[in-house]
């Protein structure tokens, strides 16, 4: 393994011959926030470019962003969605087709400074009223535990990205820059950066956007965003 610190919280990481961005974020500190649609109009962002506009409106911008759980061809989540302590969407558990549910899947929530990733279950007997929510799949690590389903010598190879949060509260928001299986993206969320818990976002359409890395993967259109904001200084 051999990593360089990068700004804005960005480091690029090797494990296991592949190559990751992993930024991370301590939610005490830094404003995370959820994006998908214009609260007035309720049409879907569509790209970081969107929420940037939106945000210049108010005198913010983006220091980090990232596609943040799998949607429908009109953008819409697939799963919960919570935004500003607004449900959007409800929470799904049933099974199906597609990585979504491959159960457990889960739930990345945050807010009041701590954020938690979660079993789809486990989160909703929880009674939790979140702030910001997302829901994805599958999960990847589970109380220490990788996902049953994955194989470690799958020929399914893709370009992935998703999100655990360690034992300290730190958030880890991760982009694999090589394809890769399940099973060793999972590894990576576990024994590298130590999350007891880990959460898939997505696979071919998964992007980034760090500004201080003059990085922006904007090829498909994306529903769900998560992003770090800060204010425009006066």
């Amino acid at each position: 393994m051999a990593a360089e610190e990068g700004k804005g919280g960005c480091r690029d990481v090797r494990f296991r011959e592949v190559a990751y961005v992993v930024c991370t974020f301590d939610p005490a500190k830094a404003e995370l926030r959820l994006f998908h649609a214009d609260a007035l109009t309720g049409v879907a962002y569509g790209g970081f470019d969107g929420v940037s506009e939106a945000l210049w409106r108010t005198h913010r911008f983006l220091v980090f962003a990232m596609n943040a759980g799998m949607y429908h061809a009109d953008l819409s989540p697939v799963g919960l969605y919570v935004e500003n302590g607004l449900e959007r969407k409800g929470i799904v558990l049933s099974e199906g087709y597609g990585n979504f549910h491959l159960l457990p899947n889960g739930v990345f929530s945050f807010g009041d400074g701590k954020a938690q990733v979660r079993e789809a279950k486990a989160f909703l007997a929880s009674g939790e009223r979140p702030q910001f929510a997302t829901q994805s799949g599958p999960m990847l690590v589970m109380d220490g535990v990788l996902h049953p389903r994955f194989l470690p010598d799958s020929d399914s190879l893709k370009i992935r990205n998703g999100v655990g949060v360690s034992a300290d509260g730190r958030v880890h928001f991760v982009l694999s820059d090589d394809r890769v299986r399940f099973y060793d993206f999972a590894l990576f969320f576990r024994d590298e950066l130590h999350c007891p818990n880990a959460l898939y976002f997505d696979g071919t359409i998964s992007g980034m956007l760090i500004p201080e890395r003059q990085r922006k993967d904007d090829l498909y259109p994306m529903g769900p965003m998560v992003g770090v904001v800060e204010r425009v200084p006066e």
